[in-house]
């Protein structure tokens, strides 16, 4: 996968004073999808985006606010049927164009499943014609979500050949890589979490990109490397600032992409540590984390100095209450807990 062109910083669509800080330069993580879609609304006369309510209302979430009043032609309401949606996309990308799909929730795109996995994620295999959609999931969990609205379903479409799955945690990712998922020639997931659409922002969008694929090395250290992805990195990140004060340093690794997956990047960081620690907020079962490890087990066993360990969220539904909900996903204080029992070993 190539890098991505970025436009000069000063084209930014309007946002609305509550999705932003006092400072007018700073934006949010779901402001930066909006504006990485306007980019491409502008500038690639192949995308049009596709989805529930994206046109007259902005989408569920407002990742599309004002686009369909400056692209009234290629923002478009779709009927409430995900398969039918999906279908719809797999056939313009099939005749040329580059549609971005909007799901309105993760969860609800399980419906449009067999047309994602068993014809987009196929097709270019099977004839040779690219099928260049991007499927916007805004994933994972908030308080008072419940099982229906909360899901982190990631782990799912990788396990599927031909589909690309990105889970951008930063600003920054979430940015430069929708850019570049529209530009890929096969179906992309790209796995966008709710929590941070308002909770991060940052100063100014990026000048540079990493490419998708390639792992980012989020906070050095020399103790224990700790894999994670998407909201799980501010987790981490929060963990492994506490055990600073301990004089344990963790090295936090951000997966960025999970299909495919840098193991490369993750075995050099085990190589200097010689243990792992794996965080998803994902249920466990055929899980990313899973994946991880199994991989560093059968290439990297003789770089461990400890058995690897996983976090992931408790296998139940998931709860509507927010304090049951608090104690459902992994978090800093739990994240805290399994680092110091693998640096006991």
């Amino acid at each position: 996968m190539t890098g991505v062109l970025l436009p000069p910083a000063d084209w930014l669509i309007p946002r609305d004073n509550s999705e932003t800080t006092t400072d007018h330069m700073s934006i949010t993580y779901l402001n930066a999808i909006r504006e990485a879609q306007h980019h491409l609304l502008q500038t690639d006369p192949r995308v049009f985006i596709y989805g529930q309510d994206v046109g007259q209302f902005g989408g569920a979430f407002k990742a599309t606010k004002n686009l369909a009043e400056l692209f009234p032609t290629r923002v478009l309401d779709a009927p409430i049927s995900e398969d039918a949606i999906v279908g719809t996309a797999i056939g313009a990308a099939i005749e040329g164009l580059r549609p971005i799909v909007e799901m309105q929730f993760a969860d609800f795109s399980t419906v449009g499943f067999n047309q994602i996995v068993n014809h987009a994620g196929s097709f270019h295999w099977r004839t040779g014609v690219p099928v260049p959609i991007t499927v916007r999931l805004p994933s994972g969990g908030t308080s008072g979500g419940g099982p229906f609205h909360s899901q982190s379903l990631e782990a799912i479409y990788a396990h599927y050949p031909g589909v690309v799955v990105m889970t951008p945690a930063t600003v920054e990712d979430a940015y430069t890589m929708l850019l570049e998922a529209v530009e890929i020639d096969d179906p992309v997931i790209f796995c966008e979490h709710k929590y941070l659409y308002y909770h991060l922002k940052a100063d100014v969008l990026p000048t540079d990109a990493l490419p998708s694929g390639k792992a980012r090395i989020a906070r050095q250290g020399r103790d224990l490397t700790v894999v994670t992805y998407s909201a799980m990195l501010h987790e981490v990140l929060e963990a492994a600032e506490e055990l600073e004060s301990e004089d344990i340093q963790l090295e936090v690794i951000d997966l960025r992409t999970i299909k495919p997956i840098d193991t490369d990047t993750v075995m050099a960081s085990i190589a200097r540590t010689g243990r792992l620690l794996c965080v998803g907020e994902a249920w466990p079962w055929g899980g990313v984390n899973a994946e991880i490890i199994a991989r560093v087990s059968d290439e990297g066993f003789h770089l461990l100095d400890a058995p690897p360990k996983r976090i992931n969220a408790r296998d139940t539904p998931i709860p509507y209450h927010p304090d049951l909900w608090a104690v459902h996903r992994p978090a800093a204080s739990s994240i805290l807990i399994a680092a110091r029992d693998l640096l006991r070993i």
